[in-house]
C-alpha cells in the first residue's frame, strides 16, 4: 500500500470512526456510568471487534456472511438481540447519581467491559458488508495482502481509540455531573433508546443494502 493510498484510507478511517453508531453509544454509556478510566475499557473491546471484522474479511468469512442468507441472518439477529438487551438494561438502570451508583454497585470487571465492547462491533454483519465494500478499493492485489490488511486494521484501530476516547471523556465529564434523579432517569432512557434504535436499524439492514 503506497503512502498516498494509505493517507486516503486514513482520512476515510476518521470518517468511519466519528460517524455515530452503536460503538459511539456504547462508549458514551460506559463513560457516563463508570467514568473515563473504567469506561474507556469498553473501547478496547470495540477495537477488538473491528479487528475481528477485518480478520473475517481478510479470511473470506466476510464474503460468506454477505452471500449466505443463513449466516447473515444468524449473525444479524444475534447482534440485534444483544443491542436490545443493552437497551433494556440501560433503560432499567436505577435513577441514582452516577457517581454514587458506581461507588455502591458492583462495577463490571475490565474483562467484562472489553467483552461487551467486542460484542457490539463483532456481531454486526452491517460492518462486515461495509468493510467488504470499502477495503478492496485500497488494496494492491499485485502485492502481498496480509501486510496491507495489518495496516488497515491498525489504522482503523488507532482512529477508533482516539475518537472513542473523546466520546467517553465527554460523557464522563458532562453527564456524570448531573445529579438529580430526574436527570439520571433521562440519561438512562436516552441511552437505552439509542441502543434499541441501533438494534432496530440493524434489524432492518439487508445484504443488498
Amino acid at each position: 500500500m503506497s503512502l498516498t493510498v494509505w493517507l486516503t484510507f486514513f482520512l476515510a478511517a476518521w470518517a468511519i470512526s466519528i460517524s455515530p453508531g452503536a460503538g459511539a453509544v456504547a462508549a458514551m454509556s460506559a463513560g457516563a456510568r463508570y467514568g473515563f478510566v473504567r469506561g474507556y475499557c469498553m473501547t478496547f473491546g470495540l477495537v477488538l471487534g473491528i479487528l475481528t471484522q477485518v480478520l473475517a474479511v481478510g479470511l473470506g468469512l466476510g464474503a460468506l456472511i454477505a452471500t449466505s442468507a443463513t449466516a447473515f441472518a444468524v449473525i444479524k439477529w444475534l447482534g440485534v438481540a444483544y443491542l436490545l438487551w443493552l437497551g433494556v438494561q440501560q433503560w432499567r438502570a436505577p435513577a441514582v447519581p452516577l457517581v454514587q451508583a458506581t461507588a455502591e454497585a458492583a462495577v463490571p470487571r475490565i474483562g467484562t467491559l472489553v467483552l461487551r465492547g467486542w460484542m457490539v462491533n463483532a456481531v454486526n454483519p452491517k460492518g462486515t458488508v461495509f468493510l467488504l465494500a470499502v477495503v478492496p478499493q485500497f488494496l494492491d492485489l499485485a502485492a502481498p495482502l496480509a501486510p496491507q490488511y495489518l495496516v488497515i486494521a491498525a489504522t482503523l484501530g488507532f482512529t477508533d481509540l482516539v475518537v472513542m476516547a473523546v466520546y467517553t471523556a465527554l460523557a464522563a465529564r458532562v453527564l456524570r455531573a448531573l445529579q438529580a434523579p430526574r436527570q439520571i432517569r433521562w440519561i438512562n432512557r436516552v441511552f437505552g433508546s439509542l441502543f434499541v434504535a441501533a438494534g432496530a436499524l440493524l434489524a432492518s439492514f439487508r445484504r443488498g443494502a
